[in-house]
């Protein structure tokens, strides 16, 4: 029933490709997985009421979160062939279509979050953005989408060693099945709308991700152990076909520009909020949390990291964001 919907939604999108027009209105569509109480759900919400403002009503967003329009990976596949406007997906699944931003895959990558936004918002986060253009996407802009973290149905993890032979769900991202091994645990690959019935069924033993995607899934009803680790520190990603963004002319490209730019910072406002209200409210259904020493997984992840640095593009942009202050 759930694929015989997606499929559905998929044609319907696949009629209308395109900026739709109506009267002197251009509709952008703008699909998403995530639900409409997530912060990045929110945060859109806010670009299309800046667009509209800034365009005087001459373009409108409509949204289809919670996978409407199929995964993070279809909706980059409907962009690319301009069958969708917009979609925001992780770095780690957008690394499939742009290998250059496998960077952001890397564990301990970033010092801190001071250190996370000074790259996202400087030049290389720019570099990074304009490099998608050449897969016929369109790279607008950086959602605060936290630290990624373990969280297992039964068993504490205290130390790298107790993911041993773990099962762990990954995203489609080749960055987080290396991060999961190298850590000894066995990464498994699912779809994030099919994950809460993964792990009522026993399918993985675990996950991982940040808190409030960790509480809005209510994974935490399955998982009653989240170990903040915080390995990976990976953007979500605002994008645009390039097929329509080409359409556009400047003023109009100027204004989604600078709307993307406001609800960045009104995503990262509200983000910070549903960060601290989702680890106490897992925290009030009973989920233990923990605070590893880091160092520990750190260390034995390095492997990654030394293996992307033979690669001579990534090695470049590590660097490079190692000498970011």
């Amino acid at each position: 029933m759930k694929k015989h919907i997606l499929l559905t939604s998929i044609l319907l999108v696949f009629m209308f490709t395109g900026c739709n027009q109506l009267s002197n209105t251009k509709v952008i569509r703008l699909g998403h997985g995530l639900s409409t109480g997530h912060s990045v759900h929110k945060g859109m919400v806010h670009f299309g009421e800046q667009l509209e403002a800034l365009s005087e009503g001459k373009f409108k967003v409509q949204i289809y979160p919670s996978q409407q329009l199929g995964t993070e990976r279809q909706c980059l596949e409907l962009l690319q062939i301009g069958s969708l406007d917009m979609t925001k997906v992780s770095a780690g699944v957008l690394e499939n279509f742009a290998p250059s931003i496998r960077v952001f895959g890397i564990p301990y990558m970033f010092r801190d979050k001071a250190h996370c936004f000074s790259v996202l918002d400087g030049p290389i986060g720019k570099e990074l953005l304009n490099g998608t253009e050449k897969y016929w996407l369109k790279g607008l802009g950086y959602y605060d989408s936290g630290s990624r973290s373990f969280y297992t149905i039964d068993k504490s993890l205290e130390n790298p060693d107790d993911l041993d032979g773990l099962k762990i769900r990954v995203m489609e991202s080749q960055t987080a099945i290396d991060m999961v091994k190298s850590l000894g645990g066995s990464p498994t690959p699912i779809s994030y709308g099919e994950l809460y019935t993964a792990l009522q069924q026993g399918v993985v033993d675990g996950a991982e991700n940040n808190p409030p995607s960790f509480y809005i899934s209510r994974h935490y009803e399955v998982c009653k152990y989240y170990i903040l680790d915080e390995h990976t520190t990976i953007p979500d990603v605002v994008l645009m076909s390039t097929h329509l963004w080409n359409s556009l002319n400047e003023q109009e490209q100027e204004w989604v520009q600078k709307a993307i730019d406001l609800s960045v910072i009104e995503q990262r406002k509200l983000w910070l909020e549903s960060e601290r209200e989702s680890l106490e409210a897992v925290q009030a259904a009973g989920v233990k949390v923990s605070y590893p020493d880091k160092i520990l997984f750190s260390e034995k992840s390095k492997s990654v990291l030394e293996e992307y640095q033979k690669d001579p593009n990534l090695k470049m942009f590590i660097d490079k964001i190692k000498n970011t202050q």
